[in-house]
C-alpha cells in the first residue's frame, strides 16, 4: 500500500497547482461576469425617427376603396433624382418592402384596368418620362422585381414642384366620386397619373 501511494504521490502533486488554477479561474471568471452584468447598458438614442418610416395613402372613390403602404425615405442632403434613384432603371418607389396597394373594386390606372386585389407599384424614372408599373407579385422586399409578373405600364403626367420636398410621399389629390390623382412627390419631382372608375 505503502509503495502505491508513493508512486502516485508525485502524479498527485504534478496536478494540483493545475487543479487549484483552474478553479481559481473559473471563479475568477464568473465574478467577472457578475460585475459585468451589473455595468449599465447605454440605451438607444430616445425619440429616434427610422431613416425610412412606414407611410400609408388612403381614398375612397369609384363605389371603392385604395390603400397604399409604403415607406417614406428622406433626402438628407442627397441628390435624388437621377442619382440616388436612378434613371432608366426600376426603382421601387419608396423604401425597404415593395409598396403594396390594395383595391378594393376594378379601377382604371391611365388606360390600364387594375383587377380589384393587392398589387405591387414600381416605377420607372426617366429625365423626361415616367412609367407607374403595377405588379401581380406581392410580399416581397423592395429591390425583388420580376418584369413577367407585371399587369402593366402607365406613363405618368408632370407638375411643377418649386421646392424641394425632404421626405418622398405617395398622395391622392383631386379626388371625386368617380375619380382621384395618385401623386408621386420627391425631391423636386411631382408625377401622377389619373384613377378612375372602368
Amino acid at each position: 500500500m505503502s509503495m502505491k501511494y508513493d508512486s502516485l504521490q508525485p502524479c498527485c502533486r504534478f496536478f494540483h497547482p493545475l487543479v487549484v488554477l483552474v478553479v481559481l479561474l473559473a471563479f475568477a471568471t464568473v465574478a467577472l461576469h457578475a460585475q459585468m452584468g451589473n455595468m449599465p447598458m447605454t440605451p438607444p438614442p430616445a425619440g429616434a425617427a427610422p431613416l425610412s418610416p412606414a407611410a400609408t395613402a388612403k381614398v375612397t372613390v369609384a363605389d371603392g376603396t385604395i390603400d397604399i403602404h409604403y415607406n417614406s425615405p428622406r433626402m438628407r442632403g442627397r441628390k435624388i433624382m437621377g442619382d440616388l434613384v436612378p434613371y432608366g432603371k426600376v426603382w421601387r418607389t419608396g423604401a425597404n418592402p415593395a409598396t403594396t396597394i390594395i383595391t378594393s373594386v376594378p379601377l382604371k390606372f391611365g388606360s390600364l384596368l387594375v383587377p380589384a386585389g393587392t398589387h405591387t407599384l414600381y416605377s420607372l424614372p426617366s429625365a423626361t418620362e415616367w412609367l407607374l408599373i403595377v405588379n401581380n407579385q406581392t410580399g416581397q422586399w423592395g429591390l425583388v422585381y420580376d418584369a413577367a409578373k407585371d399587369l402593366g405600364r402607365i406613363p405618368m403626367l408632370a407638375k411643377p414642384l418649386a421646392t424641394p420636398q425632404e421626405e418622398m410621399t405617395l398622395t391622392f389629390e383631386n379626388t371625386t366620386a368617380a375619380s382621384t390623382e395618385l401623386h408621386i412627390r420627391w425631391e423636386t419631382t411631382d408625377r401622377y397619373i389619373v384613377i378612375t372608375a372602368p
